[in-house]
């Protein structure tokens, strides 16, 4: 057995559950986790444990440091923040300058951060096409299998998490990673890496049986009672 990689999306985005947050936000487009994304989070931290990750990176928004932060809490690690991992930087979602992050402040919030590491890839504003962030989050994966080699942990975006899983599996055209907090399981045998446990289907789905669907059913309700307010 070769290494493992652990592939996961952030849990849900404050944004998400409450729009009105947007009107005050000083970055509007790189919302926090809600409450149920820190559960979330955490949930995933306690499934991890006792699977031998030794290295945890992520992207440098909010969202997914906060959920590698919790996860690395669990597991006792510390966390790799990583620009090759960043979201989508598409100009009509992000302003320019979307990309850019200080390590120095991120780690005040958050001590796990190892100011020490370097990415290996850097995300540049704008991004046209989805082709580009998947393209990138799958140098930046390849990046990491090649210079760790112990089981990792990656926590990126929707577009960044398809894109690191296929930077490593070539014969996956196609998969989703909507749900939050998902994970994808790659594992590499006889230099080749697979992804497994997943449906088979010509979109393998992340897998989020680790999620109690409470945290669903509370994201959901609490979303239609802002949309009905």
């Amino acid at each position: 057995m070769g290494q493992t990689v652990w592939i996961a999306r952030h849990g849900i985005r404050l944004d998400f559950v409450n729009p009105a947050w947007l009107k005050t936000a000083e970055r509007f487009y790189d919302s926090p986790l809600s409450v149920d994304g820190f559960k979330q989070a955490q949930a995933l931290g306690r499934y991890l444990k006792g699977k031998e990750v030794v290295h945890i990176f992520c992207s440098p928004f909010l969202r997914t440091v906060q959920t590698a932060h919790c996860i690395a809490e669990i597991l006792d690690l510390q966390v790799k923040v990583e620009s090759g991992l960043s979201e989508f930087l598409f100009p009509l979602w992000l302003p320019p300058g979307a990309e850019e992050f200080s390590i120095e402040k991120l780690a005040v919030l958050f001590p796990r951060i190892d100011q020490k590491y370097t990415s290996f890839v850097r995300a540049k504003y704008p991004e046209i096409t989805l082709q580009q962030i998947r393209e990138r989050a799958g140098n930046t994966a390849d990046n990491l299998v090649k210079h760790f080699s112990e089981t990792i942990l990656i926590v990126g975006h929707e577009a960044s998490v398809v894109g690191a899983v296929q930077g490593l599996v070539n014969q996956v055209p196609s998969l989703n990673a909507s749900k939050l907090c998902c994970l994808f399981k790659v594992v590499q045998s006889d230099l080749e890496w697979n992804l497994e446990n997943h449906d088979y289907t010509p979109n393998p789905e992340g897998d989020s049986s680790h999620l109690p669907l409470t945290y669903y059913r509370n994201h959901l309700k609490r979303r239609l009672q802002t949309i009905w307010d």
